[in-house]
């Protein structure tokens, strides 16, 4: 968990370096899921993990809408008005939406006692960060707007997987929503190519955020779904915040608001006790 954390706190900062290069969102969301599913295919034949499929390709799509390519659109258009490190932050609400979904569709995710607790506590720091950090600007809460609707699409197929694909080994579900997420987006992609080189820094940023924050990283989220269920698995959304902002402030120079620090607190505090204190497992 921790290393999934490191990987996608610092996705948010390679879209931002992206997108300051003048790369398009939607081209940088196809890069990412191509180069994501040139990682795990291979793996994933080498495993045998495609056979479990056969017959579930609308599954597959249908986790492919709802938890890579809407998801990652949302928060690249988002961050073309809030800082990278805010929206590390904002995606913490996937944890939230998970509950509130659980309550009408999966008693077993839904929280309670101290569990609750945590959630409330995590809801509170997202409040904070959205009223203080995004007030009064339009473009900005339009852009937070847009990433707590790509962490409603990530609870939706966290729970979606935990129903419809029960059993299907992870690598073969992360490397499928990958493929057809690339196939997806490949036709507007071709609208929207760079009309120059993108920089060095652009281009390595593209890879890393394809290679390691898309492929490894959905790999590793994968089977912790399917190891100890969506609703912990999720929760690694607290967690990546704190590298998010680590690098946009430390690598991009953003601003470090109070309301930044204390919603992070929150986040954290509402994490570990969402988690009773202990690590999942």
């Amino acid at each position: 968990m921790g290393l999934l954390a490191a990987l996608w706190g610092a996705s948010y900062l390679f879209i931002k370096v992206a997108l300051d290069d003048g790369v398009a969102p939607v081209f940088i969301v196809f890069a990412r899921l191509a180069l994501g599913a040139l990682v795990l295919v291979p793996i994933a034949i080498g495993q045998q993990a495609l056979g479990a499929l056969r017959g579930r390709w609308d599954a597959i799509l249908f986790m492919s809408l709802v938890q890579v390519v809407v998801p990652f659109l949302l928060i690249t258009y988002g961050e073309r008005h809030i800082p990278s490190s805010l929206a590390g932050i904002l995606v913490a609400s996937a944890p939230i939406f998970t509950a509130l979904l659980a309550v009408r569709y999966d008693d077993d995710e839904r929280p309670r006692g101290i569990a609750a607790a945590g959630v409330v506590m995590g809801i509170i720091g997202v409040v904070l960060l959205f009223g203080i950090d995004l007030r009064g600007d339009a473009a900005a809460l339009a852009g937070g707007l847009m990433v707590l609707l790509a962490s409603v699409g990530y609870a939706i197929g966290g729970l979606y997987l935990k129903h419809r694909l029960r059993g299907v080994p992870a690598v073969g579900i992360a490397a499928s929503t990958l493929l057809a997420g690339t196939l997806v987006l490949a036709p507007a992609a071709l609208f929207a190519l760079p009309s120059a080189v993108p920089s060095t820094a652009a281009t390595a940023s593209l890879l890393v955020l394809g290679a390691g924050g898309t492929g490894i990283a959905f790999l590793i989220f994968y089977t912790l779904i399917a190891e100890i269920g969506p609703s912990r698995a999720s929760l690694v959304t607290y967690l990546a915040p704190a590298f998010a902002v680590v690098y946009g402030v430390w690598l991009l120079s953003e601003p470090l608001t109070a309301g930044a620090v204390l919603g992070l607190l929150l986040i954290l505090a509402g994490s570990w006790v969402a988690m009773e204190g202990r690590l999942p497992g």
